[in-house]
């Protein structure tokens, strides 16, 4: 039996050969790298964004505007996304959870940040990044999000920056034909993100607001939940704040046996408390191994017989670069810590990089 290969047409077979061709003249680059300058949130490219606008909310909170680009799927209300930031030349990797409702006309996306010591990322959002700057996008994630069918009675508990993912639910309307109560601490009322906006629902109608001001009020107990919010434990409840609010809030609601109608969302679960020296395991390789404060990773991990990719011999730079899982690392030219957990994405050069503490290295 003879079977015949239909030929390419000759659409397609001038095309590829344009495009080898294209690929041919700007070697070491491909031509999908020109077209991320002159077009970077085309179709088929790598997700990112533009910010086109940085709003202050509070003295350290900012609204960042994003325009994402083709490839963004929409979000849910109550959703977050994680960006990719280049800070000083290193891409750092942050979640944070959308407060623009979904399916804007203009096909805008934002996402509320608050600036927290120490942080690189955070800090940079507020009060350094400028509009025009691209960010990488992955899509969408997360569960606390209210369910489409709307209950009846609603609770929203929330300290600090935990009431960016609920002003994403309120915006978009949800749940609209519900009794919301929103319970929310602030140290003052001047920090309380989206004040204004709060306060107009709160005017209206759409809500019952009821604000607690740290610095004069002291700190919210769930104990105090009883008569602020008498029938709190018939609610369905959503609760995004600091750990130790979250974890008392469900050890209340578990005792009280409603843990079915609570639903809680924790920003960085970790703590990362850098040090010198600390135990490094290189997770795929399944070794760990103790390394003081002044070896660099890339020779722990090869004393330990970790199979190491690096240039830096060969005068290749950047060949060492492996993904930061947990912990803490130091780089010995600068003294300069990075930190990161789960999900952060953060990259380091094991060459010029020591243990700060435990850490984990995707390796």
């Amino acid at each position: 039996m003879t079977t015949t290969v239909p030929r390419p047409s000759g659409r397609r077979t001038v095309r590829d050969r344009l495009f080898r061709l294209a690929e041919t003249v700007t070697t070491p680059l491909l031509p999908d790298d020109y077209l991320d300058m002159v077009a970077p949130l085309r179709s088929g490219a790598a997700l990112r964004g533009r910010i086109l606008d940085v709003r202050p909310e509070t003295r350290d909170a900012a609204t960042v505007t994003i325009r994402p680009g083709r490839g963004w799927r929409g979000h849910t209300p109550g959703q977050y996304v994680r960006l990719g930031v280049d800070v000083d030349g290193v891409r750092q990797w942050r979640a944070y959870s959308l407060t623009s409702a979904p399916g804007r006309r203009d096909g805008l996306i934002s996402v509320t940040v608050k600036a927290i010591p120490d942080g690189r990322v955070s800090n940079h959002l507020v009060r350094r990044v400028r509009p025009g700057t691209l960010v990488q996008l992955d899509q969408a994630q997360g569960d606390f999000v209210a369910p489409a069918t709307a209950p009846r009675k609603v609770l929203f508990l929330t300290a600090g920056s935990g009431i960016t993912p609920v002003m994403g639910m309120l915006r978009a309307g949800v749940p609209a034909s519900a009794d919301v109560v929103l319970v929310h601490s602030a140290p003052t009322p001047d920090d309380v993100i989206f004040a204004a906006e709060l306060r107009g629902l709160a005017a209206r109608g759409a809500i019952r607001l009821v604000e607690r001001h740290t610095d004069t009020d002291g700190v919210l107990g769930v104990a105090e939940l009883a008569d602020l919010v008498p029938d709190h434990l018939d609610r369905q409840t959503w609760a995004c704040g600091p750990v130790g609010l979250l974890d008392a809030v469900e050890a209340h609601w578990a005792a009280h046996g409603a843990a079915d109608r609570l639903h809680t969302e924790r920003f960085r679960p970790t703590v990362i408390s850098p040090g010198t020296g600390g135990d490094v395991t290189f997770t795929r390789a399944g070794v760990t191994v103790a390394a003081d404060g002044g070896t660099a990773l890339l020779d722990a991990g090869e004393d330990a017989g970790v199979l190491m990719p690096s240039g830096c011999r060969m005068g290749i730079c950047f060949g060492c670069v492996v993904p930061l899982r947990q912990g803490a690392v130091r780089d010995l030219r600068t003294g300069e810590i990075t930190t990161a957990v789960p999900g952060d994405g953060v990259l380091i050069q094991t060459c010029v990089s020591a243990a700060a503490g435990t850490c984990d290295i995707d390796l």
